[in-house]
């Protein structure tokens, strides 16, 4: 595979995978939450304009965080699993499909009503708020506001937010470094460098996780940023 190629997950691999690899069955409870992601992501393209969300991200972040229970023989309940397939659902609730139910009492209410109140909880704590929720002068400034509190909250989660968060950052960094010239390079290698190196040492340690961060970070090292240009 070429660097630049965007390793994709197809909908049967995701579930061939659940069932014939991490042993997981594909109840009501989860095939529920995948309806509901694909209800949301549904033709959601990436950065790059050619990647789907559900194929680069959604099903891979799962897969990985599946993956990463298994490694340290920590059991994974349905929860954690519909909890990693919806981890990014509040950031699109606007397109959720099922409007008559989301719209009436709001769609982190649909969530509980679902799949529980601690898949809403995972979900909210995961989202990332708009910059206008943060205190400043310039956009600068309202992002860093915006990333102590985000640091803050990541630092004091549980077990299971943090596994998906971090699945989800290496996931996120990795696309980037695939995308030669996006300016989120910059960004992911500040904030590796001020927290996510970190993250995975803080406990709960975790050590894998650690070594592919380091990994992504030193790739996006050599990916090219955007380049500015002259006005």
């Amino acid at each position: 595979m070429d660097k630049h190629d965007i390793p994709r997950v197809s909908k049967h691999e995701f579930l061939a995978f659940l069932q014939n690899e991490a042993n997981v069955r594909v109840d009501d409870y989860i095939e529920g939450a995948i309806e509901v992601a694909e209800e949301v992501h549904s033709g959601l393209m990436r950065e790059d304009g050619n990647s789907p969300f559900l194929e680069t991200h959604t099903w891979p972040v799962t897969m990985d965080v599946i993956s990463h229970y298994r490694s340290v023989n920590r059991n994974i309940t349905g929860v954690e699993i519909v909890a990693a397939i919806l981890h990014d659902v509040m950031e699109d609730d606007d397109r959720i499909l099922n409007l008559h139910e989301s719209k009436s009492y709001g769609f982190e209410a649909y969530l509980a009503y679902r799949f529980g109140s601690r898949i809403r909880d995972i979900a909210t704590e995961l989202k990332i708020k708009p910059l206008e929720n943060y205190p400043g002068p310039t956009d600068v400034d309202r992002q860093l506001a915006r990333f102590y509190e985000y640091c803050d909250i990541l630092r004091d989660s549980e077990y299971d937010i943090k596994a998906i968060k971090l699945a989800d950052r290496l996931n996120n960094m990795s696309f980037i470094s695939r995308a030669p010239g996006h300016d989120k390079v910059r960004r992911y290698m500040r904030e590796a460098e001020d927290f996510y190196l970190a993250y995975p040492m803080m406990p709960p340690k975790m050590s894998e996780f650690y070594k592919r961060m380091r990994k992504a970070y030193e790739e996006l090292k050599t990916a090219p940023a955007k380049k500015l240009v002259a006005a």
